[in-house]
């Protein structure tokens, strides 16, 4: 795994892809401000990903029209190991020892695999 923080990874390298709250909102056929009360009840995430930019969700967050199977317990359980947003999002796209990155595994409904990665963050 890298030396560099979570917190200073560039998450425009990692996340291939954005959307921003209307647009994750109409993939998820909910209101932008659902989509606002998702991120804060941390059944999203979102970051900034460049200087310029607003708030943003990566898109591989949304599958076949609903939030990726696991995503709102992984990010509680990250939350709950003090990480912010930022750093939720840098750790689930940073390829490690999965294989892979975490978001893949939870895409192909490998979640258990991470979520007790997860578990064993040091605080």
């Amino acid at each position: 795994m890298s030396d560099v923080p979570l917190a200073d990874r560039d998450l425009a390298t990692l996340v291939p892809e954005w959307l921003d709250w209307f647009q994750a909102a109409e993939l998820l056929g909910v209101t932008p401000g659902k989509v606002r009360t998702m991120i804060r009840e941390h059944e999203l995430a979102a970051a900034v990903s460049e200087p310029g930019a607003g708030p943003r969700v990566p898109a591989d967050f949304i599958q076949d029209g609903l939030v990726v199977k696991g995503l709102p317990g992984l990010l509680t359980l990250l939350h709950d190991h003090r990480f912010d947003d930022r750093e939720c999002i840098a750790w689930l796209f940073t390829d490690d020892n999965l294989p892979g990155r975490p978001i893949d595994a939870l895409r192909e409904n490998r979640g258990s695999e991470v979520k007790r990665r997860a578990q064993v963050l040091e605080y």
